[in-house]
């Protein structure tokens, strides 16, 4: 981005040639340019996706350097985010959002709200992409424009060196805008739909997309019952749509995050086509559930054989025309999975998995790496997982293998606050602590993320306005649970037409009419009541 003063010098040199616009200020045009850096979501796919591969290659030298994004609904929600991060770290280095299919569905749906299944309008994907963009550049217009009117503060008292400062602030500006990982969901369809909606995404600001291995019109959460999987050639044709998308809009560095849910799905709508023992499809069918049959007269009205492991086996079939998986398959075709889309164009994973357990996790991702030294994971610290039980339980178990007496406590139960302040409580809540710092380490998860936390926020801080406010507490419910510690806090929200834009309306109104601008923030603004 161009300094200040290089900004302006450019513009002067336009506005000065050009008849008719000698009451253009070329400092109020350098200012409007400086709060809209991003023209296109190109331009934003471009930046953000260099921003992806630069943490990545960060990664891959020091797995402390992991990243991290908060999945969000709507545009305020992911501009709060940022604001707070920037508030609090100074800076939004290694930090993301992400997008969740979950979240559109959920809340975002013409519909109403729809589970997880991909029912929703898939228009709506690139729709809150755009959407979150608008919000993280409406935050750099917000910040810049207040940088803007403490430098004509401080040139009006003549204070040069608080005035440089400023212009010093202004040429180290960092932006708001930071990646997104976007969910695609399995696709929307065959390839060519896949293909569409990435190319909107990415024409929205998408500069990584994850897409799972599930069959489009069976899709369900990764975190239910039910999952079909589809073949690895129907995967990675979808996976290569997604490319050409970046490499047709020009964002060669685009990220693909191929998400498998093996691990918990325990069925597939086809049997793979295989030519020959032991490639893709002769290796996906070989997990197939079924039985070892010798001729012809082993096989009833209906039934489906397919030669796998060099044997006729006819799979298992369910009255809902589904195949299923032997049990006990699930990781041995979650590491297949991996290899075979890394060595088909992904760059990062997605396992999904029924818990948060970095050995588990460790045990897949050493074996992909066998393959693929380089293999590095997206990881869904997901709401779904029950995280004090899990945890309370794995030390639990841990402290029994050591022979450890774990006598006062029922393993069942230590989700119960009778537990809270316990040994065993505290060691679990220490491991969920350094849970992402482990798992970036030890199982090569390179970005961590939760998937819906704004969901639960916002029912969390609802319920208990309601019950103040509607309770005996009223008035005073939202001004001691939530004005009070606005201010105190610093929440920039506390001053909402602010942040909705008023500040920079009456600038824009002073360049646009000068003396002549109503202006919204004089004497009776009672935002002034807020400093």
């Amino acid at each position: 981005m161009s300094n200040y003063a290089d900004t302006i010098k450019a513009l002067e040199s336009t506005c000065g040639q050009t008849a008719g616009w000698s009451d253009i200020s070329p400092e109020h045009a350098a200012r409007m340019r400086l709060q809209n850096r991003f023209q296109t979501g190109l331009d934003i796919a471009r930046y953000t996706a260099a921003i992806m591969r630069k943490d990545m290659g960060d990664y891959d030298k020091d797995p402390g350097q992991y990243t991290q994004s908060l999945g969000c609904w709507h545009g305020f929600i992911g501009q709060q985010k940022l604001i707070s991060i920037k508030k609090h770290f100074g800076n939004t280095d290694k930090r993301y959002l992400y997008l969740s299919g979950w979240m559109i569905a959920a809340l975002r749906s013409e519909f109403g709200p729809l589970p997880d299944q991909s029912m929703h309008e898939k228009t709506s994907v690139p729709a809150l992409i755009e959407e979150l963009y608008t919000f993280l550049r409406q935050a750099d217009a917000r910040e810049l424009g207040g940088l803007f009117r403490g430098l004509d503060k401080a040139r009006k008292a003549g204070n040069d060196v608080e005035a440089q400062a400023i212009v010093s602030q202004i040429d180290a500006f960092q932006t708001h805008v930071v990646p997104i990982i976007a969910d695609i969901d399995a696709g929307f369809g065959n390839e060519e739909a896949t293909y569409l909606l990435a190319r909107s995404m990415i024409e929205a600001g998408a500069c990584a997309i994850q897409i799972e291995n599930q069959v489009s019109d069976e899709k369900q959460c990764g975190h239910q019952d039910g999952k079909v999987t589809v073949p690895h050639a129907d995967f990675i044709a979808k996976i290569r749509a997604i490319r050409y998308a970046f490499l047709e809009l020009g964002v060669e560095d685009g990220v693909i995050v191929a998400r498998t849910d093996s691990l918990g799905a325990g069925l597939t709508k086809q049997i793979a086509v295989t030519q020959e023992p032991g490639d893709l499809g002769d290796l996906y069918n070989g997990f197939l559930d079924g039985d070892y049959i010798d001729s012809a007269d082993d096989i009833a009205n209906g039934d489906v054989v397919v030669k796998a492991n060099g044997k006729l086996l006819r799979p298992a079939r369910l009255a809902s025309g589904l195949f299923q998986f032997r049990k006990g398959s699930g990781e041995d075709r979650v590491v297949l999975d991996c290899i075979t889309s890394l060595q088909n164009g992904a760059d990062l994973l997605w396992i999904e998995t029924e818990k948060p357990h970095v050995g588990q996790i460790a045990s897949m991702v050493n074996r992909i790496r066998e393959a693929v030294p380089s293999a590095k994971l997206v990881y869904n610290n997901s709401p779904s997982f029950n995280w004090t039980l899990s945890f309370r339980q794995q030390v639990f178990d841990a402290w029994s293998e050591a022979g450890q007496d774990v006598a006062a406590y029922e393993r069942a139960a230590l989700m119960d606050a009778r537990y809270d302040e316990t040994d065993l409580a505290r060691e679990a809540d220490q491991q969920i602590q350094s849970f992402q710092r482990d798992a970036a380490r030890e199982a090569g998860i390179f970005h961590h993320l939760i998937t819906l936390p704004t969901y639960h926020t916002a029912a969390l801080s609802t319920d208990n306005l309601a019950k103040e406010y509607f309770g005996e507490a009223g008035m005073l419910g939202y001004v001691a649970g939530v004005q009070r510690k606005e201010i105190r806090q610093g929440i920039a929200c506390v001053r909402h037409q602010n942040m909705a834009g008023s500040d920079m309306g009456d600038d824009h109104k002073e360049y646009f009419s000068g003396d002549a601008a109503l202006k919204a923030a004089g004497d009776d603004n009672t935002m002034n009541q807020f400093g």
